[in-house]
């Protein structure tokens, strides 16, 4: 009786008073209730909660029976233990000079331990460089973890032989960038990890289509923001950039042209309609295109969309 109870409390999914869809759940009272009308739908739900209550952070750890979150940025996902460096021990206790060598030892072997065979050596170096290279370009962690994961991927799959590894984590993190729909270019991934851009594309290809990635191509409005941030514009050109470029969009002028290009000829167009005009080459290096891809965008878009430009 009480599994059937729990059962259908977990399947009410609206209210059957005013179908409304915002379920609450009060473990206090033990209540399910619709926030839009107030009615009390069930009066008996279980908490499934710990039994122990905790106030603060420290209690709240302390009394948890998990530990920490595996974490996909080491080689070992962080489930392995850490002997510390200071020569103390577990009550905090300096540890006596005639012990200071068996305990140099122990952390020796364990240190050696962790890295066992020369793929988590290989996996060890490799996520090393993506942090590196993700620091060094600012990128959030999600983004690390997801190229974490890709490079993972890649290693059960063996597709890294026969390419170096400082190839494989910028070309993973490329992908990783456009899986968050957080893009970055290849220029500036090939210029952060000082590798060549075209054996980067080559590798994100292959990672591509090996591992069935199914990536979406990056929009131009994607870039808008911070282009424009990098060029110190205000948010009206970025307004009026993502507007161009949608209306480009519509007449169908995006097709087949690099978003980076797009985008570069949007905030150009824009930064002159909005009063703050910006140079072809100061935009076209932010951009990381070529000044002739920029004239060549932005005069097809303006002439389509009905704009009039005096650069």
């Amino acid at each position: 009786m009480q599994r059937e109870k729990e059962v259908r409390v977990e399947k009410i999914k609206e209210c059957p008073e005013c179908g409304g869809l915002h379920i609450s759940k009060d473990y206090g009272r033990g209540e399910v209730i619709c926030e839009k009308c107030g009615l009390v739908i069930d009066d008996y739900y279980i908490d499934e909660g710990p039994e122990w209550r905790a106030f603060d952070s420290v209690q709240r750890e302390n009394r948890a029976r998990t530990g920490a979150p595996m974490n996909y940025l080491t080689h070992d996902k962080g489930l392995s233990t850490h002997i510390s460096w200071k020569n103390k021990d577990a009550y905090g206790r300096t540890i006596p000079h005639k012990n200071r060598g068996q305990v140099y030892r122990v952390r020796k072997w364990h240190r050696r331990i962790r890295i066992s065979n020369a793929t988590e050596r290989n996996l060890a170096s490799a996520l090393r460089e993506l942090d590196r290279l993700s620091s060094k370009m600012g990128l959030p962690r999600s983004i690390r973890e997801t190229a974490a994961m890709i490079y993972r991927q890649a290693v059960e799959k063996n597709l890294i032989r026969g390419r170096s590894i400082e190839t494989v984590i910028a070309s993973s993190l490329y992908a990783g960038c456009r899986k968050c729909n957080v893009p970055r270019t290849l220029t500036e991934i090939s210029q952060a990890a000082d590798s060549d851009e075209k054996q980067i594309g080559r590798a994100y290809r292959f990672l591509s289509r090996e591992l069935s990635l199914k990536l979406m191509p990056t929009r131009p409005e994607e870039y808008i923001t911070r282009f424009c941030s990098k060029l110190e514009l205000d948010r009206d050109v970025i307004s009026r950039g993502e507007d161009i470029i949608s209306k480009a969009t519509e007449l169908g002028l995006t097709s087949g042209k690099g978003p980076t290009g797009v985008a570069a000829a949007a905030i150009y167009i824009a930064s002159i309609v909005e009063g703050t005009p910006r140079t072809q080459r100061a935009i076209a290096e932010v951009a990381g295109v070529t000044e002739v891809t920029i004239r060549n965008r932005y005069k097809e878009i303006a002439e389509e969309i009905g704009i009039e430009i005096n650069p």
